[in-house]
């Protein structure tokens, strides 16, 4: 069984789904792919356990501190690939960025490849459904420009000054 909770954030509102034991999906209302990873229409819980972790998380990360993704019981829905690119995504820190091709670059020399497809990776960060918390918000294009965030560009710029990444970049057209 799903269960979902609404979450009041600086960026609009969020919705939390989990199961008994695991997040299953963060996403802001109106974003690309929303709840497309759920197998089934969650049940509206506010005390649900995991969502009363997750609500405390979001709190502190809009009060500014940086709360660390991996306290949490995280249960993306995807394919292998797509969950070595989240787990990647984790462990890039709070006021940093890094590009879909050093993503890619990441991702070949792990598993002993050459070439990993700038394009593959930039699939699997857009299909990310635990949105702030996997931070794929924190990807950008190769120029330096704000590219590709689901819940639309000028949230992601909110997130990453909240973060407190400077911004000379503009989002891509």
């Amino acid at each position: 069984m799903l269960f979902s909770r609404k979450y009041h954030s600086p960026i609009g509102m969020l919705t939390i789904v989990s199961s008994d034991s695991h997040l299953e999906g963060l996403w802001i209302e109106g974003q690309k792919y929303f709840l497309s990873t759920l197998t089934e229409v969650p049940t509206p819980q506010e005390n649900q356990p995991i969502l009363r972790l997750v609500t405390e998380w979001l709190d502190q990360y809009f009060r500014g501190e940086k709360p660390d993704p991996f306290l949490l019981p995280l249960a993306p829905t995807g394919s292998a690939f797509r969950q070595r690119v989240w787990k990647l995504l984790c462990e890039i820190p709070y006021g940093n960025v890094v590009t879909y091709g050093e993503l890619a670059k990441l991702l070949a020399k792990e598993e002993g490849k050459q070439l990993l497809s700038p394009q593959a990776v930039g699939g699997a960060v857009g299909h990310n459904p635990i949105s702030i918390i996997i931070p794929c918000h924190r990807v950008i294009g190769a120029n330096g420009s704000l590219t590709g965030y689901a819940g639309g560009l000028e949230k992601k710029a909110w997130l990453l000054n909240h973060e407190g990444v400077v911004l000379p970049f503009s989002p891509s057209p």
